[in-house]
């Protein structure tokens, strides 16, 4: 088993809970462009990395999955590695591999300890969901259920319920990522977030996309949320920052809060 968690094994002491992790993603389409990002990401020193693998163009390839992935850990034994194929319906690459095949790929990285976090989503079967959660605790794989919406920001008291739901199906991290047509749904995502932090078990991530929901991108740790996303070499989502910049800007804000 390769796995082994770092980053304060992801928001284990209180010094982090008031600090975000930043996370880099991943989207090279084989193993040449991943390693090239991979190099490039490493030193800017993300708290987590994730693999959106459904950018890449051998994701059926069960082996060659394997094979990037003990390369990558390799190459970045201190950094975890969130695991993320992203569905068409939340923003994701149209792929081949179908939603068994999907499950059976996350419990076999589970089992083979080749990544530190698996990301699946709400609106997924709820038996999956469980034996996915069954799957990652046996091998203490950390969990993310998360719920995207491209087109809309939903109200506040829909984000809140919908955290706790999946809060309910025992996620280590609840995420949920929206996107805002005004500065006033950029809001409303942070007044969720600063609601529903109190309310649940799990770790919060929430991001609102796009030019109105960088101020989330940047702040929202400051009212609940525990992971924000950035560019390390290329974006994943709309409206993503620089690592460097994300950085920055926390390290300053942080200074003046404590």
């Amino acid at each position: 088993m390769i796995s082994s968690l770092k980053a304060a094994d992801l928001i284990g002491t209180e010094e982090i809970n008031q600090q975000p992790l930043i996370c880099a993603p991943l989207v090279g389409k084989n193993d040449t462009d991943i390693l090239n990002e991979l190099t490039n990401i490493r030193y800017k020193k993300p708290d987590v990395i994730e693999w959106r693998a459904d950018f890449y163009e051998d994701i059926c390839d069960r082996d060659k999955v394997f094979h990037i992935l003990q390369t990558m850990k390799s190459k970045v034994p201190n950094i975890p590695i969130l695991f993320t194929i992203r569905s068409v319906h939340e923003g994701g690459e149209s792929i081949e591999l179908t939603e068994r095949g999907k499950v059976s790929l996350l419990a076999a990285l589970c089992c083979r300890g080749l990544v530190d976090i698996i990301d699946y989503e709400l609106r997924n079967d709820v038996d999956s969901i469980h034996y996915l959660r069954q799957i990652s605790l046996r091998y203490n794989i950390q969990m993310i259920l998360s719920y995207h919406n491209f087109k809309k920001t939903p109200e506040c008291s829909e984000i809140v319920e919908m955290c706790k739901k999946m809060d309910h199906l025992d996620a280590d991290f609840v995420k949920v990522a929206v996107m805002p047509n005004n500065m006033d749904d950029a809001l409303e995502l942070l007044r969720a977030t600063n609601e529903v932090k109190k309310s649940i078990n799990a770790k919060l991530v929430t991001i609102s996309m796009g030019k109105f929901g960088a101020v989330s991108r940047l702040f929202g740790w400051v009212f609940g949320s525990a992971m924000t996303f950035g560019i390390g070499e290329q974006s994943s989502a709309p409206g993503q920052v620089p690592v460097e910049d994300v950085r920055r800007v926390i390290e300053i804000t942080s200074k003046y809060m404590n």
